[in-house]
C-alpha cells in the first residue's frame, strides 16, 4: 500500500525532523505539526508544510484532511520533567494522543504509527526485553501505557489501523540538548568540546540500548510499506547495550579529551538497564546498520557545525540517559 501524504506530529523535534527529511528525500508530501514547546523551528526541513499547532487542540482536524498516514511523535518525554508534573504529562501524552487518534479517525487516515517507549519496561528484569514484558513505573511510562490502551480501543471500536513503536535510546544529529536533563550523547559531546566536565548521575554503570536515528528511520519506512506491521507493536533498538561510563569514554576518545566526568546523585524514575529484544522487527527484514563509533562521529560533526558554531550555551549540557 502506498502512503503519499504524511503528517508528522512533533516535526520540530529530534526524531520528527530527521524523519521529515528522510520522507522528503523518498518523494513523500510531508505535513508537520508542532507547538514548538520542545521542538526547534529551525530544525524543520525545507519542503515541509508546517502548522504551528498543539496536539491537544480540538480544532486541528483540518490539518488531517487528505492525509494518508500519520507519524505521531509529539510528547512530553523528559523523565524528570514528567515526574515533576504528572498532570501536564497526562494532558500532553494521553489527551493529546487521543485527540490525534480521533482526528485521524474522522479524516479517514489509513494508518497511524505512534511512539510508545522502552520506558514501559522499567520494572522488567528480563533482558533482552520482549514486547510482552510491560511493567510501567514512572509517570512518563504510565502515560505511554495509557496511549497503548487507547490505540487498542480505537482499533476495536473504530478500526483505526495503528502501529506502536517502542523506541529505546535513539541518538544522532538534532538530538535535543535543550531538555532539562538532556540525553547522554549530546550532553557529553557539548561539555567535552567546551573543555568542561560532563555530569554523570549515579555511578555511570547504568546500561542503555542505543540506536542511531537513521536506522530508526529505516524501520519507519518499513512500517509504511509493509502491511505485516498493521496492528503490531515493535521494539526499536540495537539489541546491544553500553554503560553510561562506556559512552563517555568512547566520546572522550573520539575527541581526544582527558577531562574526567563529575558524578552527581542518581535521578529518580530511571531503569538500571535497557536492552531491546528486536527479533520481531528483525523478522521483517530490518536490522540496525550503524556502529556506535560511526553514529557518534556523525553526532559530533553535527554539534560542531550546527550547535557550537551558533554559540549554544554550555549550561544546557547536563546529562541523563535518554528514552
Amino acid at each position: 500500500m502506498t502512503y503519499n501524504k504524511i503528517l508528522i506530529t512533533g516535526v520540530a523535534g529530534f526524531i520528527g525532523s530527521n524523519l521529515a527529511e528522510r520522507l522528503l528525500r523518498e518523494g513523500h508530501v510531508v505535513i508537520g505539526l508542532d507547538n514548538l514547546a520542545y521542538g526547534v523551528r529551525e530544525q524543520i526541513p525545507d519542503g515541509v508544510e508546517f502548522h504551528h499547532d498543539d496536539i491537544r487542540d480540538r480544532g486541528i482536524g483540518g490539518v488531517f484532511k487528505g492525509i494518508d498516514a500519520v507519524f505521531h511523535l509529539a510528547a512530553k518525554n523528559c523523565i524528570s520533567d514528567c515526574q515533576n508534573d504528572p498532570v501536564e504529562t497526562a494532558d500532553i501524552n494521553v489527551t493529546g494522543t487521543v485527540n490525534v487518534f480521533e482526528m485521524s479517525r474522522r479524516a479517514g487516515v489509513r494508518k497511524v504509527i505512534y511512539a510508545e517507549s522502552s520506558a514501559l519496561y522499567e520494572g522488567s528484569d528480563t533482558y533482552p526485553t520482549p514486547e510482552e514484558d510491560v511493567k510501567a513505573q514512572s509517570f512518563y511510562s504510565v502515560s505511554k501505557l495509557a496511549e497503548r490502551d487507547f490505540a487498542e480501543a480505537y482499533a476495536r471500536y473504530f478500526s483505526l489501523n495503528s502501529t506502536a513503536l517502542r523506541y529505546f535510546c535513539v541518538y544522532g544529529p538534532r538530538q535535543d540538548y535543550r531538555r532539562t536533563v538532556p540525553p547522554v550523547m549530546s550532553a557529553f559531546i557539548l561539555k567535552l568540546l567546551a573543555g568542561e566536565r560532563p555530569i554523570i548521575y549515579g555511578t555511570g554503570e547504568k546500561k542503555r540500548d542505543f540506536v542511531f536515528v537513521d536506522d530508526v528511520n529505516d524501520f519507519h519506512l518499513l512500517c509504511l510499506r509493509d502491511t505485516r506491521t498493521d496492528g503490531q507493536t515493535y521494539n526499536v533498538g540495537s539489541g546491544t547495550r553500553y554503560s553510561v561510563r562506556e559512552i563517555y569514554e568512547q566520546i572522550a576518545s573520539l575527541l581526544g579529551s582527558h577531562v574526567e566526568p563529575e558524578f552527581k546523585p542518581d535521578l529518580p524514575g530511571e531503569a538500571e538497564t535497557t536492552l531491546a529484544d528486536i527479533s520481531k522487527a528483525v523478522a521483517l527484514g530490518w536490522r540496525p546498520k550503524t556502529s556506535l563509533e560511526d553514529g557518534l562521529q556523525q553526532s559530533i560533526a553535527y554539534i560542531r557545525q550546527h550547535v557550537i558554531s551558533q554559540s549554544a550555551p554550555s549550561s544546557a549540557a547536563q546529562q541523563a540517559p535518554a528514552r
